[in-house]
């Protein structure tokens, strides 16, 4: 296990003192998002380390991944391990990353919320799960659960590693928090050369570049019968469409509409907000702009009139990328840091992405460089490259296949991550022997 140090530094020292002493306002906060719709209302025990749930007999894997694009990643690292007939707990922290859980994990794979990083509720959590092994997805670094974990000798390695330049930056601010938790770690897998460099100035000890575990995450289901209902609502409509969008960009795709619909009658944008609750809002944006607009919540199909569609339900990108031959990534031409632009190009989507796409910044890269995305920088350039990809269906394609070459060419971080987990796989089949 990674050498921890004796004393911790005042920081962590001060943080887990105004944690433990925020305990009781708990329930408050709890209740507050639960108002918001960010917790679910039968699960909220286990926010508080409470579960009605056993733990299974036998050596026990824990994955834990934030959100939903942790979760994703984590996903077919599961699935390997359950096919190794290991039992695995996973946890995450948002209500739609726990609809993805229920829907893509596994069976016999055990999801459950992780605790508030508060010291009796992360203590509670480990008492009961007893996990022989911890696998942290990304950057999600929570101390009272990191020091409870190696407290109680449980191995900690993280898997699928990404630190952006901007939470680098921040991190040097506070060199000795960030290395007494990150020497915690047994291993680190880094996504990138460069992820595992930031990671090694900041104090990482054991590192290993395994690539991005999100390459190897297969193209979203779909429902059949949503899918064909869809398709016999659209036709032969020429079609366009902007995933995980974000307040400002909506208004920018409905201008590149507007300026395009003479030239393309009967064109649709599908715009997917990446919070649904939005979906209102952008709704609202379309039909301000003179635009007829249907919501998808609200149980309506597009039908000949309708110009903007708002598909402001979650869990159906799956549906909207077999759909649409041109996608706009959203947080792009906001500085948010970009979305996931893996799905959309393996479902043989033409992506189209703003300048700032710095969470997923190999990733663009490599498309870009291969030609199977485009970079654009505003509503004219949006506009001008739409129009020439739905007048030249060649060119078109082209782009998607480069792009669908592309992210198959760069898989195979699962396969290196399970590598890397061998010894402590091999250790815990001997315990389990």
């Amino acid at each position: 296990m990674a050498a921890v140090a004796e004393r911790l530094p005042w920081t962590l020292r001060a943080y887990r003192g105004l944690s433990a002493a925020a305990t009781p306002i708990a329930p408050m906060v709890l209740a507050n998002r639960l108002k918001r719709g960010k917790e679910h209302p039968q699960r909220i025990a286990e926010r508080r380390g409470e579960t009605q749930v056993a733990r299974p007999a036998g050596p026990l894997i824990w994955a834990h991944g934030a959100s939903v694009g942790e979760m994703l990643a984590v996903i077919p690292l599961v699935e390997g391990l359950r096919e190794r007939n290991f039992s695995v707990l996973v946890t995450s922290g948002t209500v739609t990353s726990a609809r993805l859980a229920e829907e893509r994990l596994p069976p016999g794979a055990i999801h459950q919320f992780v605790p508030l990083d508060a010291p009796s509720f992360t203590e509670r959590f480990l008492d009961h799960w007893r996990p022989n092994l911890a696998l942290l997805a990304e950057s999600d670094l929570w101390p009272n659960l990191i020091m409870a974990s190696t407290k109680k000798g449980i191995p900690l390695i993280l898997v699928n590693g990404r630190l952006s330049e901007r939470s680098f930056t921040r991190w040097r601010y506070a060199p000795a928090t960030i290395s007494a938790l990150l020497s915690r770690f047994d291993l680190c897998l880094a996504q990138s050369d460069d992820d595992a460099e930031r990671y090694r100035e900041l104090g990482a000890p054991r590192l290993s570049v395994t690539g991005n575990l999100k390459l190897d995450v297969p193209a979203p289901p779909v429902d059949s019968g949503k899918l064909a209902m869809m398709r016999a609502a659209v036709r032969e409509r020429p079609m366009i469409a902007a995933a995980s969008t974000h307040a400002g960009e909506e208004a920018v795709i409905i201008d590149a509409h507007r300026r395009l619909r003479q030239s393309f009658p009967g064109l649709l944008t599908i715009i997917a907000p990446r919070h649904p609750e939005r979906g209102p809002g952008v709704f609202e944006i379309a039909t301000a702009a003179g635009l007829n607009a249907l919501a998808r919540a609200r149980g309506h199909l597009p039908d000949r009139g309708t110009d903007v569609y708002v598909a402001d339900t979650m869990g159906e990108l799956g549906l909207i990328y077999r759909l649409a031959p041109i996608v706009f990534m959203g947080g792009s031409l906001v500085r948010h840091g970009g979305q996931n632009p893996i799905e959309a190009a393996k479902l043989g989507a033409a992506i189209l992405h703003g300048p700032h796409v710095w969470n997923f910044s190999e990733i663009y890269a490599a498309l870009d460089e291969a030609g199977g995305a485009a970079e654009i920088l505003d509503v004219n350039r949006l506009a001008v490259r739409i129009g020439a990809w739905l007048t030249d269906a060649a060119a078109r394609k082209q782009v998607a296949n480069a792009g669908l070459e592309t992210v198959e060419q760069l898989g195979g971080a699962l396969k290196r991550t399970l590598a890397a987990l061998e010894p402590y796989l091999m250790q815990l089949d001997l315990e389990r022997r």
